[in-house]
């Protein structure tokens, strides 16, 4: 295995492992890397692609140079290998919403979290990411995602997971492949709480959807956004 880097955005890289391994036809784990004075690594991944996850990073940046790491939520591909990045990158500081600091962080990370509410801001320097509480949005009640407002990213999590291999962006339909997905493995929970977080996260008006396990959307993300949200307020109703 291997892990290629793409900059999907100005200063924002897709840091992309396939592991054909995993079901008929492979999956994509994806971590992003946003470079800016103050870089912020999104996703810590599994344990076991630390050393392959670390070594692209450092095609980009020293870890020295990192300062924020933060994840959607608690799951092996999501933080697992969380105090391995902390001990690596001496000047990072781990950072999630209040609930997640509240249930996990503190007590299992290595160095004291920063816990943020919902809608702050964290301004890296150039680049502006805001913290969105998003609870059981993928899944589990810490989840939250990020947005990046000077290049318009959301760092989606495991919304819109496509399987098999995937190119670095696409401008192709995601939502189908998504729905394909969700329809097989029910990762997403059908509570009153999905369809209105989705058309939320559609009113940014995002042009880049940073998908965890697929390609890097390049077009209209509300459009996306909102027909995710009708079939689930369609589910939601029947």
């Amino acid at each position: 295995m291997k892990t290629e880097v793409s900059e999907i955005a100005d200063k924002i890289y897709r840091l992309s492992t396939f592991m054909p391994q995993i079901g008929p036809t492979g999956f994509t784990f994806n971590q992003f890397l946003i470079d800016a004075d103050e870089p912020l690594l999104f996703h810590y991944g599994q344990r076991a692609l630390f050393p392959l996850i670390s070594d692209a990073v450092k095609r980009v940046i020293p870890l020295d140079k990192l300062r924020w790491t933060t994840c959607s939520h608690v799951e092996a591909d999501e933080s697992g290998a969380l105090n391995q990045w902390l001990a690596a990158a001496p000047n990072a500081m781990p950072a999630h919403g209040q609930i997640g600091c509240n249930i996990w962080l503190t007590d299992m990370a290595d160095r004291a979290p920063r816990a943020l509410k919902n809608d702050e801001v964290l301004d890296l320097g150039a680049k502006k990411v805001r913290w969105l509480d998003t609870p059981h949005v993928p899944h589990n009640w810490d989840a939250g995602v990020i947005y990046e407002e000077t290049t318009g990213t959301l760092f989606c999590s495991d919304l819109f997971t496509q399987t098999g291999p995937a190119t670095p962006t696409t401008e192709n339909d995601i939502v189908e492949p998504a729905i394909a997905v969700s329809d097989r493995l029910p990762y997403m929970p059908p509570t009153a709480m999905l369809e209105p977080t989705l058309r939320r996260l559609a009113a940014l008006n995002p042009t880049t959807i940073a998908l965890m396990h697929g390609p890097a959307f390049k077009g209209d993300g509300a459009a996306a956004l909102s027909a995710l949200a009708d079939h689930y307020g369609k589910r939601l109703a029947n």
